[in-house]
């Protein structure tokens, strides 16, 4: 027996192998995006997409279509939805975007729970990415790749705009316009990432790498790198507890990177009171 077994015997299976290099893409677009949406404060914008799309994942199972296609269709609807409530004066916007979500969400949840519903398909709610299979690895890249792309082409006017909201405006570039490109990046990566990790566990991955990444640095370029190497030791730690520990792997993941959170919160404020205190 060799010292490394502890380490490469998890990954001796396909299903493993499949879900190590699902966790990884995952990391990558965590990493890159989600330091745009901490950056934007969209981080209820991410929950709000992955809540709202629920209903479409939900139906999507159902009829045995691709989680792909029943996403997208939820997302659209889930916009819709927040469009026409915020359109009732008395509402407010805020109040719209939280009761169409929640209508979503739980419209979802009855769907998946009900006594009718196959077994199996509650698995939406937390995912289950090592049941990734090469199809979905191929879609995933492939969306993964084009946010990639878009994020290159459109980094200055996203810099711009998140940096200097007026000043970016004297240069030509539109806060509002650059507010979509991130909310259909968004949508692009909730689309990947909700697969693997399930419909509440998703955000984590699109958020906690950045919001980690960004206690322990403030340029972009190092929270970048840093959140997708958050992103990718959590999925591999998550997979490495799921295998030795038969605990469920987004859950291990998600836990993670809410650990690391944490640490790194109290590290932020440690150093704070030590400049403090000098």
């Amino acid at each position: 027996m060799s010292v490394l077994d502890p380490l490469t015997d998890p990954f001796a299976q396909g299903l493993m192998q499949r879900a190590l290099l699902e966790v990884l893409l995952l990391a990558v677009v965590g990493g890159a995006l989600g330091c745009w949406i901490v950056l934007a404060e969209l981080s209820y914008g991410a929950e709000s997409l992955a809540h709202g799309m629920f209903p479409g994942l939900v139906l999507a199972a159902l009829a045995g279509v691709p989680l792909l296609l029943g996403g997208a269709v939820g997302i659209l609807v889930a916009a819709l939805a927040v469009a026409l409530a915020g359109r009732i004066p008395a509402i407010g916007r805020d109040n719209a975007v939280a009761a169409a979500v929640t209508t979503l969400f739980g419209l979802g949840a009855l769907l998946a729970l009900a006594p009718a519903a196959p077994v199996g398909i509650q698995g939406l709610l937390f995912g289950d990415v090592l049941g990734t299979t090469s199809g979905d690895l191929v879609a995933g890249a492939a969306l993964v790749a084009t946010v990639l792309a878009a994020l290159r082409l459109t980094h200055w006017r996203l810099l711009a705009a998140g940096f200097d909201r007026d000043g970016a405006r004297s240069l030509g570039v539109s806060p509002l316009a650059a507010d979509v490109v991130l909310l259909v990046l968004l949508a692009i990566a909730v689309l990947v990432a909700v697969q693997g990790l399930g419909n509440l566990l998703v955000v984590a991955v699109l958020v906690a790498p950045a919001a980690t990444a960004r206690l322990l640095t403030r340029r972009l370029a190092p929270m970048m790198a840093l959140a997708v190497a958050l992103g990718a030791a959590a999925g591999v730690g998550g997979l490495y507890l799921s295998y030795y520990g038969r605990i469920a792997a987004g859950a291990a993941i998600a836990g993670l990177l809410v650990a690391a959170y944490l640490l790194a919160r109290v590290a932020a404020a440690a150093r704070g009171r030590l400049v403090t205190g000098a």
